[in-house]
């Protein structure tokens, strides 16, 4: 018999509510799975750039092993190269030409790299720039048809 009862405003809101609270425990779950999903995520990503952060630096440092080694082989090759010399001519004068062709190289080398950096002045991106205002220009072109 009370289940022919009508229904009150007071039971309305109470169906309403039993129907509410599965979807915001829903909603609720969802967002801390999210969370959780993007924590991990988070997590993952963090190991993964310090594994690689590892390897970088490895890398760089045998990079730098390299550089010295390399270096020192060219001092042994100046060297071997003004012994050769020294086989017709005097010692010294074997090193004075090998200074000499290293000193025109390293001119050379300091001229071409001073044409490199002015060619690169000034240090913006023109380019991008000069874009960035055309899509200004066009966008507010647009906002005013």
């Amino acid at each position: 018999m009370s289940s022919m009862q009508p229904h009150h405003a007071g039971s309305g809101r109470s169906t309403d509510r039993s129907d509410q609270e599965p979807v915001s425990e829903l909603v609720q779950r969802a967002s801390q799975q999210l969370t959780e999903l993007v924590r991990g995520e988070l997590r993952l990503a963090q190991a993964e750039m310090k594994q690689k952060g590892k390897r970088y630096g490895k890398g760089g440092g045998l990079f730098g092993g390299a550089g010295v080694v390399g270096f020192l082989m060219l001092q042994a090759l100046v060297a071997t190269v003004i012994a050769a010399l020294a086989v017709p001519l005097p010692v010294w004068a074997a090193a004075l030409i090998v200074t000499a062709v290293l000193g025109v190289i390293a001119a050379v080398m300091a001229i071409s790299g001073r044409k490199q950096i002015d060619q690169a002045a000034p240090p913006t991106p023109e380019q991008t720039i000069e874009n960035v205002k055309a899509d200004v220009a066009e966008i507010k072109e647009s906002a005013h048809r």
